[in-house]
């Protein structure tokens, strides 16, 4: 489990999800759950993914000292500085002078007006450098957003302490985390257009540069629904993924939220990235008490870690550490359905999704959960869902099958009761998708269909 339904962190949309059925959750009385309302068949969400990747994309931007740099790789990188700026890190304290150039993305219309949007941003950032991206957008009624802060991310720690910026808002929308949402949906507004602004920094008087090679968003208007329509079980295939179990790291690293339930999202990384080939050097896990098992678990917590929100579940900070490994990309989406999934895993790409449930609508998980990451690596031929759930005793039980109709509507729902029949919200089917750098054929067009490029 996560801290990523704690109060901290999306408390707002909780609050909007729920001010949008205040009627029926008004009837709710001590130990009964109002029946819900949504009928099964409630329209399909929709997504819109836009992804800078290409040459062309990168040579398509506003630059201020950055340059596009082609290959096998395509990126942006710092080519002269634009100016200087002090920086103080409110994490540490300390203040630091860098140089820094930028580079505007071109406005991107939402083929579909968004609620919320999450960016995500492959790159590499040697010792001495960092970057930071923005959102600035264009509202239904034609107002512009503020310039809003998405991240200001480093791979490692040595120079700036990786961090989400709280405190963000106009009246209209704000920024809660990793997540850009409009403050009230039932209004009508939507965010119609943005562009990203991602800002290079490095030491004065040096030649290192970050690398960008992708930056993008998922921008989606995901309707209220406690129901989702039932998908028709599709291929049968399970993927060998690595598995970890959280809970063997419980009280592990105070500094980098204290292991176990806190862990589900960098634990989950972890396996995944691995699948893909991806290992750290005995040189890397140094630092790791030698008494701890699976160090690399320790490793991802710390290094997806985000300070101000004190704890590792930042969405596009797991995604973008998956992607300093060699050859790999990373994103944070969206997707519509099991559909989806059964596409992918039938490709040979497994999926990290994001969930929240009680005890008693998920059969065999033996918890409850306000927020919990997983890793779905394949599905039986009855179609049911074959997880590598993190949130269990050891790395040999980590192996679990759920029930397809009832993982199916805890993962895409956007409300859902609590325990104490209150309505609060789901996450409409977030997942974290890690691929090659070069995907195969297959791969490539599995991601396609579900609207990654």
């Amino acid at each position: 489990m996560s801290r990523a339904e704690q109060p901290s962190r999306r408390i707002v949309l909780a609050a909007a999800v729920a001010a949008a059925v205040t009627g029926s959750a008004g009837s709710a009385v001590a130990g009964v759950r109002p029946e819900a309302k949504d009928p099964a068949s409630a329209p399909a969400r929709t997504v819109d993914n836009r992804f800078w990747t290409s040459y062309a994309d990168w040579s398509a931007g506003t630059a201020q000292g950055t340059r596009a740099v082609a290959g096998a790789r395509p990126g942006i990188v710092i080519a002269k500085a634009a100016g200087t700026t002090d920086y103080t890190d409110p994490h540490t304290g300390r203040t630091a002078r860098w140089e820094y150039a930028t580079w505007t993305s071109p406005v991107h219309r939402l083929t579909v007006p968004a609620t919320e949007a999450i960016a995500s941003w492959n790159a590499h950032t040697p010792d001495g450098s960092w970057l930071g991206i923005e959102l600035q957008g264009t509202y239904s009624d034609g107002t512009a957003t503020p310039w809003y802060v998405l991240g200001r991310w480093a791979a490692g720690d040595q120079d700036i302490r990786r961090t989400s910026v709280d405190d963000q808002s106009d009246d209209k929308s704000s920024v809660w985390t990793d997540t850009f949402a409009i403050d009230d949906p039932a209004t009508g507004l939507r965010l119609a257009s943005y562009r990203l602004r991602l800002t290079l920094y490095r030491k004065p008087g040096t030649k290192i540069t970050p690398k960008v090679w992708r930056v993008g968003a998922m921008g989606s208007d995901v309707p209220d629904r406690f129901t989702v329509p039932a998908a028709t079980p599709g291929r049968a295939r399970e993927l060998t993924v690595p598995r970890y179990s959280q809970e063997t790291h419980v009280g592990q690293y105070p500094e980098y939220d204290n292991g176990g339930e806190a862990w589900c999202s960098p634990t989950s990384s972890q396996m995944i990235v691995e699948y893909w080939g991806g290992r750290l050097t005995q040189e890397q896990l140094s630092w790791v008490d030698p008494a701890f098992a699976d160090p690399q678990v320790c490793h991802a917590a710390r290094f997806t870690f985000d300070y101000q929100y004190d704890g590792c579940g930042n969405w596009p900070f797991n995604a973008a550490y998956a992607a300093t490994f060699k050859d790999m990309q990373g994103v944070v989406t969206r997707l519509r359905s099991l559909t989806d999934l059964e596409t992918l895993i039938a490709a040979g790409i497994p999926a990290i999704t994001s969930q929240s449930f009680l005890k008693e609508e998920l059969t065999g998980a033996g918890y409850g959960t306000a927020g919990h990451l997983m890793t779905v690596i394949g599905f039986t031929a009855d179609g049911d869902v074959i997880a590598n759930d993190p949130n269990s005793p050891s790395n040999e039980a980590v192996r679990r099958v759920y029930k397809r109709r009832e993982w199916e509507n805890i993962w895409l729902r956007t409300k859902r009761y609590n325990a104490d029949g209150k309505v609060v919200s789901g996450t409409g089917g977030v997942c974290y998708l890690y691929f090659p750098a070069r995907p195969t054929p297959s791969q490539r067009a599995a991601l396609a269909a579900v609207g990654v490029r």
